[in-house]
């Protein structure tokens, strides 16, 4: 169970402090782009370089408008390249750095993509496990899709960080407070790549929106209401919540998973947790008082301890028969 000092307790503090302090790189990486079956593509990033042995390989899925930029990544593959393994992060589509070729973005529950990538693993690297990690928005996803698969999952053991399991739980508790601080950080990309999409679709047709009314969205439900819901078939926002929130997925998943959160998350309260018969025995729920939103930063400020590191990492390990 993670457990901090007590200058850094601020659900705030541990939040952002990776984003600001965390100056890790990933010295070398290899860029795989995979095609989908409707002629787009997303782009994967390795490790260092795509496998030439039988290691055990993690996927990773990053939060919304993450890539392999974002510090809580860097971090976690170099711990991971550490422990003896592969890794892999899928970015979800518009976060790599080419354009896209179709006007779809991806959200929370958009699962085809990344069972794709999946799927192609399993083939291309027949004796390696596969092990998977999300965190946020990534986190829902996988869920989502670890219970879509059930018993056919490919997967030998999944972690989950901090995951919106109840949508519009979610989308609440962001349009309050200080975590409209936090909605608008993460409205900007978004309304940037979709303006962006007007130089090159028709979307003004497919939203029935003009590129002055993006601009002028303020929530991430307004944002859901006007791009994500009519581009992928949803009625409105509501109704996306609902097919998309993982928490009701939870019962139907066979894969050995880690789903871990902290009470103090400023993206959302704790109703979003599933409550003990919402959750099939192949979950461990990890719940800290601690930790904020993908932040359970240890130690002090001057020598910092990323503990999801080596909690994810151990936790594949672990599953794996990995001993160093």
């Amino acid at each position: 169970m993670f457990k901090t000092s007590f200058l850094l307790k601020n659900a705030h503090l541990q939040t952002l402090f990776a984003s600001f302090f965390r100056k890790e790189k990933l010295e070398k990486t290899e860029l795989e782009t995979f095609w989908l079956d409707d002629g787009d593509f997303v782009e994967c990033v390795w490790q260092k370089e795509k496998p030439k042995d039988e290691r055990p390989i993690v996927v990773l899925f990053h939060g919304l408008a993450g890539s392999v930029n974002s510090p809580y990544i860097i971090g976690l593959m170099n711990a991971l390249e550490h422990k003896g393994f592969a890794s892999v992060l899928m970015q979800f589509r518009g976060c790599g750095q080419k354009e896209n070729l179709k006007p779809y973005a991806y959200h929370s529950g958009e699962t085809s993509d990344a069972k794709a990538f999946i799927e192609y693993l399993k083939t291309t690297y027949p004796k390696s496990k596969l092990h998977a990690v999300g965190f946020s928005i990534g986190g829902n996803m996988l869920l989502k899709l670890l219970g879509e698969w059930g018993k056919l999952s490919p997967i030998e053991s999944a972690v989950s960080v901090s995951a919106p399991l109840r949508l519009d739980i979610c989308a609440n508790t962001i349009e309050k407070g200080f975590a409209r601080v936090y909605q608008n950080y993460l409205l900007k990309p978004l309304k940037k790549t979709l303006i962006g999409k007007y130089a090159k679709f028709e979307m003004q047709k497919l939203l029935s929106l003009s590129k002055d009314e993006v601009q002028n969205i303020k929530t991430i439900r307004a944002f859901d209401d006007a791009y994500v819901a009519p581009m992928f078939g949803f009625s409105s926002s509501a109704d996306y919540y609902a097919k998309c929130s993982a928490r009701q997925f939870l019962k139907d998943i066979e894969t050995k998973t880690l789903i871990i959160h902290a009470l103090d998350d400023p993206f959302m309260s704790s109703d979003i947790l599933p409550n003990e018969d919402e959750l099939s025995s192949s979950i461990t729920l990890e719940v800290s008082p601690h930790g904020g939103h993908v932040g359970f930063v240890g130690g002090s400020f001057r020598t910092p301890v990323y503990w999801l590191d080596d909690r994810i990492a151990g936790f594949f390990s672990r599953v794996d028969f990995i001993h160093h």
